[in-house]
């Protein structure tokens, strides 16, 4: 059992709800291991309140926290220093004190790459990435696989000026990333090429378990050494993975992700090279009863 006092370090998640973060069931498991005088907690903040919440936890020593919806890009503005990596992909997901400010980076890119660099490693330099979505996780997951090298980052969307608008925004951000936008209506085209196909909206997430944003006569073209990978991580397995299992694909979750980037939260604001990542998806999985 945790014992708190007065000596035990703040740590947390802010966004609005917060109530259903699995952040602080992993993040308090990992700490527990380590037998570190930590503590995890969730804070609910309404977008009004998020200036003097933030300035609230410089006052009572917050060490650092992740940010969830609705405050990752309102959060910017707030902070005294934004890592490259969080300024390209516009958004930012950890936030930790040093030197009495705010620096705020985005760790959902180690987190998405995590499975591609070990589990999964390839030479993806000859190989083409498409992405479903053009929001904010679909962000990160641009920046992810230019960092792995692929030769191809396509991302597929419904409306043609918010793709107008994020490609031109990658077009000129510092990175240099190399990317094709397209319509819906182009995906079946797509799907053949796909090395790694990513789902990167809510389709398919609880309530609507049997919804997939590919169906099953575009996912039949999917090549059978593909990875599907889905951002979502309930339900387990979601029908787009069901569907690309069906093909041969290797499928990817969500889960992995959410552990992988709260790990490399973690190590930043526990100044250590290794945090027990295990622990960590284990206690995710118990909680889940996977």
């Amino acid at each position: 059992m945790l014992q708190i006092t007065g000596k035990t370090k703040l740590l947390g998640v802010i966004g609005y709800p917060v109530e259903h973060s699995l952040s602080p069931v992993m993040h308090n498991a990992a700490i527990a291991q380590l037998g570190l005088d930590y503590v995890y907690l969730p804070f609910p903040i309404a977008p009004e309140n998020l200036k003097s919440a933030i300035a609230g936890f410089a006052a009572v020593g917050v060490v650092g926290f992740s940010v969830t919806i609705p405050h990752k890009q309102a959060i910017m503005p707030l902070l005294s220093e934004i890592t490259p990596i969080a300024q390209a992909i516009g958004a930012v997901n950890t936030v930790t004190r040093q030197n009495n400010t705010w620096v705020g980076t985005n760790t959902d890119i180690e987190g998405f790459i995590a499975p591609l660099q070990t589990t999964y490693k390839q030479d993806w330099s000859q190989k083409a990435a498409v992405i479903l979505g053009n929001g904010g996780a679909a962000r990160a997951v641009v920046a992810g696989c230019h960092q792995l090298g692929f030769a191809e980052i396509h991302v597929v969307g419904r409306s043609q000026q918010k793709l107008e608008e994020f490609y031109a925004s990658w077009h000129d951000s510092s990175l240099g990333i190399n990317l094709q936008v397209h319509t819906w209506d182009k995906l079946a085209k797509l799907i053949p090429q796909a090395n790694l196909l990513v789902n990167t909206t809510p389709i398919g997430m609880y309530p609507k378990v049997d919804a997939s944003p590919v169906s099953a006569e575009e996912m039949a073209d999917l090549p059978t050494d593909a990875i599907a990978y889905d951002l979502i991580y309930i339900p387990k397995p979601t029908q787009f993975l069901q569907l690309a299992q069906q093909q041969g694909a290797i499928a990817i979750d969500g889960l992995e992700m959410l552990v992988q980037q709260g790990a490399a939260a973690l190590k930043i604001w526990l100044q250590q090279e290794t945090v027990p990542v295990e622990v960590m998806r284990q206690a995710l999985q118990n909680h889940l009863g996977l």
